[in-house]
């Protein structure tokens, strides 16, 4: 059951990669909104500051991207994620967790103020168990977990300079018994983010 499980989430996986392949080709067809070819212009950094949330669960992170404009209505990018977790399950154990992962992102604008969101990523688990009973000890383990990030947010002042502060709410839909995102008691912890995006070579743009 366990094996069947983990197929079924790296499917999952696999399913998200599959969905940012076809954006990207599709992306290539807009010659209204974009130019032809390489553009340096595109690029981009930033990052965002997390918060998550839950019934004896917390989280917070730093969540650094550097990406690429595709067309005016979408943005990929390469995303790394450090994270720090303390949560509470219905037994009463305490789980005190750093989180270390990569992942890749797609946003969609249908509007230059609001996007939509999918984030597949891995992340790495270090976490520490302390049980009810303290007399039990404490329990250390290394654990790893996939995960599809998936949702929306809101920008301020999205423009040609591709430069703007945004606030996204996210929720892992795969849902692995290992995922960060994931409380004590099963629950899916909403993933609130806030950050920044910067335009980068914005004074080659014509």
């Amino acid at each position: 059951m366990i094996i069947l499980k983990r197929m079924k989430n790296f499917k999952y996986y696999i399913l998200s990669l599959c969905i940012l392949l076809m954006a990207t080709t599709l992306s290539a067809q807009d010659e209204t909104e974009q130019d032809k070819g390489y553009d340096p212009s595109n690029w981009f950094i930033g990052g965002s500051v997390s918060l998550g949330v839950g019934n004896g669960s917390f989280n917070a992170g730093i969540h650094p991207h550097y990406g690429y404009t595709l067309a005016k209505w979408l943005d990929a990018a390469a995303v790394a994620n450090i994270e720090y977790q303390s949560q509470r399950d219905f037994s009463n154990n305490k789980y005190r967790t750093t989180v270390y992962g990569l992942g890749i992102f797609t946003r969609i604008y249908p509007v230059q103020f609001i996007f939509l969101q999918a984030q597949p990523e891995y992340n790495f688990i270090a976490q520490k168990i302390i049980p009810y009973n303290s007399g039990s000890g404490t329990v250390k383990q290394n654990l790893s977990a996939p995960s599809l990030l998936l949702g929306g947010g809101y920008t301020t002042s999205r423009s040609g300079k591709n430069s703007f502060s945004y606030l996204s709410i996210l929720i892992d839909i795969i849902k692995d018994e290992n995922s960060p995102y994931v409380d004590g008691y099963g629950n899916l912890l909403p993933i609130i983010r806030a950050g920044v995006n910067i335009g980068l070579n914005r004074q080659k743009r014509k």
